[in-house]
């Protein structure tokens, strides 16, 4: 079977071709900025999502942690939660002074955030980025930033507590 992605990061993708084909077994041909990918549907499926994340503005190491079966990738777009016009303002609460923002939700969920344009894109476990993106969309909808690393401390905590327990009974 054969797909067909556009890619804005077709340099990137080339530089890193051997790497993207030996990881998810398939191949690769990249012309006039279209990615023609081959192989099992399966290892197609991953490998397009590899790529949108690569487009987004992740690291071809992160993107690729996407053929783990419990990794999923997200994209949130900042226009349809924001209820400010201002969409340079909300982007900045996102972001933080000094991306502190998004190095603290990443911090507690253990997820990859990029922030490209007016989209979000989020890789990481499954729970962690249902978790990420709650966060994220409540920041981008006005909420405090406290609230929510407060949020996300108690759902760390949870999770600890469940392993925990979980593995005492063992």
């Amino acid at each position: 079977m054969t797909e067909q992605i556009y890619s804005q990061s077709a340099r990137k993708i080339l530089q890193n071709k051997k790497q993207i084909e030996d990881s998810l077994e398939i191949k690769l041909y990249i012309k006039s900025g279209i990615v023609i990918l081959e192989g099992h549907p399966e290892n197609e499926i991953v490998a397009l999502e590899v790529i949108e994340a690569i487009n987004l503005g992740f690291s071809v190491s992160q993107a690729l942690d996407l053929k783990r079966e419990d990794f999923i990738f997200e994209k949130i777009l900042i226009k349809s939660i924001a209820r400010r016009r201002n969409l340079v303002q909300v982007r900045g609460r996102v972001i933080g002074e000094e991306r502190k923002v998004l190095r603290t939700i990443e911090y507690l969920t253990d997820c990859d955030i990029v922030l490209h344009g007016n989209t979000v894109g989020i890789i990481g476990a499954r729970e962690n980025v249902e978790n990420a993106s709650y966060a994220l969309k409540r920041i981008i909808a006005g909420s405090e930033h406290a609230n929510m690393y407060a949020w996300l401390e108690m759902q760390q905590a949870r999770k600890n507590k469940a392993f925990k327990t979980s593995f005492f009974y063992l």
